[in-house]
């Protein structure tokens, strides 16, 4: 028990302490992961572990959409894509569809070494910013 209340204290501590730009890095790591456990639970005909990661790998698309910043030309493409992305994850999640789910990863890498590049080219400062992720 202790080792977990030591765990979620330093994972509270990152989130707390992550820049903007840290936070979205993050969220893409945790699309991934969350993708996935999606491939591997319908592999294994697991289809509530399967059903519960793709909603997960959703809600973070949907958090990008929300957050994306219409004053700059761009974000309508980002939005296109993110709105690509959703339905693909509703149409494996209905057909319980791997291939689908790998199409739907490989772009969320793609974005996440795209992001990560933005990031070493751009300096940034922690913003101490307060999440609750409880």
């Amino acid at each position: 028990m202790l080792n977990n209340n030591g765990y979620a204290a330093y994972a509270k501590n990152k989130i707390m302490t992550a820049s903007p730009a840290e936070l979205t890095l993050m969220l893409y790591e945790g699309a991934i992961k969350f993708c996935n456990l999606a491939i591997t639970a319908v592999e294994k005909n697991d289809y509530e572990q399967a059903n519960t990661n793709i909603q997960k790998v959703e809600n973070i698309i949907t958090e990008f959409q929300a957050t994306l910043d219409k004053r700059y030309p761009v974000a309508k493409d980002f939005n296109n894509v993110y709105s690509y992305l959703q339905q693909r994850l509703l149409q494996a999640n209905i057909k319980k569809d791997v291939e689908i789910l790998e199409e739907v990863l490989g772009h969320l890498r793609t974005l996440r070494d795209t992001w990560k590049e933005i990031m070493k080219m751009t300096p940034h400062k922690p913003s101490g910013a307060q999440i609750d992720i409880s």
